[in-house]
């Protein structure tokens, strides 16, 4: 089960495991500070949102840091423009606070990938903003969509950047318990 209600996780998430439930767990993620606040944030989410111990929650909460300071989901389109600007032609982290529940067992991850952006124009920025709606998204930019234009060099995870590591939530399934279980078609095993 799926304590988030976005679609780029439902997406990811869908990719090793088809079948699962989303329940937004509508409790709030409380302020981002430091990287570590994301494991906190993601473990309310997770805890929120069981109903039952056997099932497996998995938990999330990502965010950009630039310079020692956290770049959440911008306010209004000024702000998203001002962290783009920031972000311009500099290496920035981007973290994701991992956390996965079964019964009385907790595993999680604090998953870091780096990403470089070159030097953006203003012009640059307005375009990529009159393209995509940011205000849901850490860092005010989709790795997934245009902004992947911006990306000069990335070190880790790329899924970490759309919000859902999926190397290491497959490892905490996996101390859990999960197992993948193959796809059957009407023809047979595919």
């Amino acid at each position: 089960m799926l304590a988030s209600s976005s679609p780029r996780r439902v997406g990811l998430l869908r990719l090793i495991v088809p079948e699962f439930a989303v329940r937004p767990p509508g409790v709030e993620e409380g302020p981002i500070r430091r990287p570590a606040d994301l494991l906190e944030a993601a473990r309310r989410k997770a805890r929120a949102a069981r109903e039952s111990p056997e099932e497996i929650v998995i938990g999330a909460d990502t965010a950009v840091f630039h310079r020692g300071r956290c770049f959440g989901k911008p306010r209004d389109p000024g702000e998203a423009r001002w962290m783009l600007s920031r972000l311009s032609g500099d290496w920035h982290h981007v973290y994701t606070g991992l956390v996965a529940l079964r019964g009385d067992r907790e595993v999680r991850e604090l998953v870091l990938t780096r990403v470089r952006f070159r030097a953006l124009s203003p012009a640059e920025i307005d375009w990529y903003l009159s393209r995509e709606d940011v205000l849901d998204k850490a860092g005010a930019y989709a790795i997934q969509g245009a902004a992947a234009a911006f990306v000069a060099e990335l070190r880790g995870d790329f899924t970490n950047v759309m919000g859902l590591p999926l190397g290491a939530l497959y490892r905490l399934l996996r101390e859990l318990g999960w197992r993948p279980a193959p796809v059957v078609t009407e023809g047979g095993r595919r």
